[in-house]
């Protein structure tokens, strides 16, 4: 098995009648150091804001929102990750999908935002909210993209 780690991008021009060609190759494989690192990350954001709110002395209903958006969240983030990448690898992406999962993601945080500020919490238990949030943001976005580029190297190998 001979993977390339990093940055690693194989790049390939082809002279052929004076017309060039230029071929990227993107065959990185995730170190496994930073896969555990993601699902780590991920997992101590999604637990930590969990905990968080079960913890909160504020209505179900309040619990209810910030829950649902950070759901909300995920989900965008991992789509948008996926819109991206797919534009980069060449795969036909329409502009109105990819629209919405950036108008989605950046709703959830500009949601989470407005929430907490009108919220009667400490400042510091705003701040954990935000930063729990952020951080699960980031994690899930590694962990979409290790997936999908260790998907990549098993397809390759074929």
């Amino acid at each position: 098995m001979d993977y390339k780690f990093s940055n690693d991008v194989t790049e390939e021009i082809v002279n052929e009648n004076i017309e060039k060609h230029e071929t990227k190759v993107y065959d990185q494989k995730p170190t496994p150091a930073f896969i555990g690192a993601s699902w780590v990350a991920l997992l101590a954001g999604m637990v930590s804001f969990c905990t968080g709110l079960w913890n909160a002395e504020m209505a179900l209903n309040e619990k209810g929102y910030y829950f649902t958006i950070l759901l909300f969240g995920l989900f965008s983030a991992v789509s948008v990750q996926k819109n991206v990448r797919d534009k980069l690898e060449g795969v036909q992406v329409t502009e109105i999908y990819y629209g919405i999962s950036w108008f989605a993601a950046l709703a959830s945080i500009v949601l989470l935002i407005i929430g907490l500020w009108n919220a009667d919490l400490d400042l510091s238990e705003k701040g954990f909210y935000g930063m729990s949030f952020t951080l699960s943001l980031f994690a899930a976005i590694a962990v979409q993209k290790n997936t999908r580029d260790k998907k990549f190297i098993e397809n390759r190998e074929l």
